[in-house]
């Protein structure tokens, strides 16, 4: 919760990866709040009040995910709200002329994307989806021990690098800061 939060605000991507660990880890641990406890919460060694906090918020999360149906697959609706505003930020920096270098790293990333949908078959996931589902499989793959090859290295590499620019550009535009408004 504390990390969620700090993610959060300072980096989307990782704050949606991060999301998408916890909800596996959920899942894990049966949707069950008290081997939560024992095996994630108690870990932290926090202070009573800052425990409480973080037993209060995995006891949210998992009533959320039973109530949007996603106990064995599937992602919360609060982190798909996420994919939708970087999507509409996406499209919107595609659609400006002001954001070339936000293009070019797109642009190179693309066929990446599409490579990774043929493969995925009838994944109805976009683009930005399709690239945060990449660096999260990659990164399960990395925490069991398994080799990523080196043509996969180079694609993850491409995708972090447009996904850390639409990160930053995310936190410019929560601030206004992305597209000034034009002096009237």
């Amino acid at each position: 919760m504390f990390i969620a939060s700090q993610k959060h605000k300072e980096n989307i991507a990782e704050y949606l990866l991060y999301m998408w660990q916890i909800e596996d880890i959920i899942r894990a641990n049966k949707l069950d709040l008290d081997l939560i406890t024992e095996n994630v919460i108690n870990r932290f060694g926090l202070p009573e009040d800052q425990r409480k906090e973080m037993t209060e918020w995995y006891e949210s999360l998992i009533d959320m995910m039973r109530r949007e149906g996603v106990e064995k697959s599937g992602h919360l609706q609060l982190n798909k709200n996420v994919i939708i505003q970087l999507t509409d930020l996406h499209n919107a920096l595609l659609k400006d002329p002001r954001f070339p270098e936000y293009n070019a790293e797109f642009y190179n990333t693309l066929p990446y994307i599409v490579e990774l949908r043929a493969k995925a078959g009838d994944s109805p996931a976009g683009e930005i989806e399709t690239c945060f589902n990449a660096l999260y499989g990659a990164l399960m793959l990395r925490l069991q021990g398994k080799e990523v090859s080196a043509e996969t290295s180079a694609a993850l590499k491409q995708i972090s690098r447009f996904l850390a620019l639409l990160a930053k550009d995310y936190n410019l535009d929560r601030v206004d800061k992305l597209f000034p408004h034009d002096e009237e």
